[in-house]
């Protein structure tokens, strides 16, 4: 099977994920909110096995807290994925609007170049963004069950159309050599 078959069958496998996902948001973001606490299990356990392993009483106190501290969010978000599900999403409407600040800040820097206007753009749409999915939330907080749900769905979705225009284009340049 040829590379930009494997690319083109992940893309369109993405693709179909993708859609799967976004006809079922709720379990999505209790997937995601269960694996974020597995994630943060392991990551914890091994950030308290290093405690005892690094130099100086400071970063072992640092790296044991740390590492109690990852153990506990990966326990709380196993025991309680619903309760899970509104804190990453309340996470993420918080990183949209300060990625949003940061960009509109980063193109004031930009001025004059032909960078400005995508880089304000990008960061006003995200805080309004931001604004948008802060009000449906409060307004209706079911809401934010299907946060995570919703943009896994979309990420998977563009993920998998690039997939699909980058087989086609590798399809493409092998053609083109070959011709050549």
């Amino acid at each position: 099977m040829s590379d930009w078959l494997k690319w083109l069958l992940l893309g369109l496998l993405t693709i179909v994920f993708g859609i799967i996902v976004l006809g079922n948001t709720v379990i999505a973001s209790i997937a995601v909110v269960t694996l974020t606490g597995i994630l943060l299990l392991v990551a914890g356990a091994f950030q308290i096995f290093g405690a005892f392993t690094v130099e100086g009483a400071g970063n072992k106190i640092l790296s044991f807290i740390m590492g109690a501290i990852m153990l506990f969010l990966g326990w709380s978000f196993l025991a309680h994925p619903l309760q899970g599900v509104i804190s990453l999403s309340m996470l993420v409407i918080i990183l949209f609007m300060a990625g949003g600040i940061a960009r509109v800040i980063l193109s004031f820097q930009m001025r004059g170049t032909q960078f400005f206007w995508p880089t304000l753009i990008s960061g006003i749409l995200s805080m309004v963004l931001a604004a948008i999915i802060w009000n449906y939330a409060t307004a209706e907080p079911a809401a934010m069950l299907n946060l995570l749900g919703i943009l896994l769905g979309i990420e998977m979705l563009f993920n998998g159309f690039g997939l699909v225009f980058m087989a086609l284009f590798v399809k493409g340049a092998g053609n083109e050599l070959k011709q050549a």
